[in-house]
């Protein structure tokens, strides 16, 4: 390695720490030991070879560590005393020292070796760099700008610096942005893999709303009030289960906030989706008319034996998987099975109520699809 291009590689390393902060002393030490191998394969298997590299000038310096003897039988490994201390004085009989070993044609091109090594580590404390940024925001909610959406509907964004993708199963139905808008998501698990980071990043989780409710309402944040449950049908409507052991404190309200700023700010982010504040109760009958305010709640039955009924809807479900179901569907089949298989309650008046319900609440291909899975179960029935 010439001097010049000696002087040229360190500098490439420092910019290569300022720009990327790759540690510098970790290419050095790269470097050499992918020489020193590199010379092995060359010059022979010898474990008593070492190689250096000066951290001022960039001079590569090739050594053998040879033990110093009175009669040297053995020249790859040995070195007599009167040479020993031709190289160093106070050399004694027994010592071990190294010996730089003139090895002109390998160090010649070591320079381009050096720089294939340096690309190659680069590339993998990039690849380390970005797993480590996208570990520091694992199971965060984090502000991201938007890219791009591509023709799958998949969303490109950018994290502070980190390009991300958000599946377009994670985007509610409501997600639509162009390019340069700033969104909130959720960060999920953070694993490592052979070629890249993987990441899972999401607009639909509940854990988007309940982040983002711990940063518009300190109550929350604080732990003055806690977060029940959360019901949520991404994009169109959720339902927030809260509590506080404070007797004074006005617990929607703290929620809400003064003219609905609050929970404002939290429907705006998810792009209109209602959010209803519930207080929770104990007595399963109190919160449910909770639930259902401001309706009119007549009489509450509550359902027993649940996962019998999941299992009869599993069972009729044609096409479908009950876990695709949304919040709402799920809900509205279990009351309508509960009503016509239990309460024997007539199929129309079960069938009508649940199709009026989804047409309140949801789309029109809900009710679609609810009166089609209630019709089969009566067909069942009746056969």
């Amino acid at each position: 390695m010439k001097s010049k291009d000696q002087r040229i590689f360190l500098e490439a390393l420092d910019e290569l720490e300022r720009e990327k902060g790759i540690i510098k002393e970790e290419l050095l030490e790269a470097v050499e030991t992918a020489l020193l191998a590199a010379y092995k394969k060359n010059y022979g298997e010898k474990d008593n070879a070492d190689i250096t590299i000066n951290r001022n000038t960039g001079e590569v310096k090739v050594f053998s560590r040879r033990t110093v003897v009175e009669t040297v039988t053995k020249p790859d490994e040995e070195i007599s005393l009167e040479d020993a201390r031709s190289l160093k004085k106070r050399s004694n009989l027994g010592d071990v020292m190294d010996v730089e070993i003139n090895a002109e044609g390998f160090k010649r091109n070591a320079i381009q070796n050096a720089k294939q090594i340096v690309v190659q580590k680069v590339r993998e404390c990039e690849k380390k760099n970005i797993f480590n940024k996208f570990k520091q925001i694992e199971k965060m909610i984090v502000a991201a700008t938007v890219r791009k959406t591509d023709e799958k509907g998949n969303l490109y964004i950018d994290i502070n610096g980190l390009e991300a993708i958000v599946p377009a199963k994670e985007l509610s139905e409501a997600d639509r942005f162009h390019q340069g808008d700033r969104i909130r998501v959720y960060v999920g698990t953070v694993e490592e893999s052979t070629k890249y980071t993987k990441s899972f990043l999401s607009r639909k989780a509940e854990e988007l709303l309940r982040g983002l409710l711990e940063l518009e309402i300190p109550e929350i944040e604080d732990g003055i009030i806690e977060i029940k449950n959360i019901a949520r049908e991404a994009g169109s409507r959720t339902k927030v289960a809260v509590y506080s052991e404070d007797p004074n404190l006005d617990v929607k309200g703290a929620c809400i906030g003064k003219n609905g700023m609050r929970i404002q700010s939290i429907i705006d982010e998810l792009q209109g989706e209602k959010i209803d504040i519930v207080l929770w109760d104990e007595d399963m009958t109190t919160f449910v008319k909770n639930a259902l305010n401001p309706a009119e709640v007549i009489s509450v039955d509550i359902i027993e034996n649940e996962d019998i009924l999941v299992e009869k809807i599993k069972e009729i479900l044609d096409g479908w998987t009950y876990e695709r179901l949304g919040t709402l569907e799920k809900v509205l089949l279990k009351i309508s099975f509960y009503e016509i298989i239990i309460k024997k309650v007539g199929y129309e008046i079960a069938i009508n109520e649940a199709v009026e319900l989804a047409k309140k609440y949801s789309y029109d291909d809900t009710k679609e699809f609810l009166n089609g899975i209630l019709a089969k179960l009566v067909k069942q029935n009746n056969a």
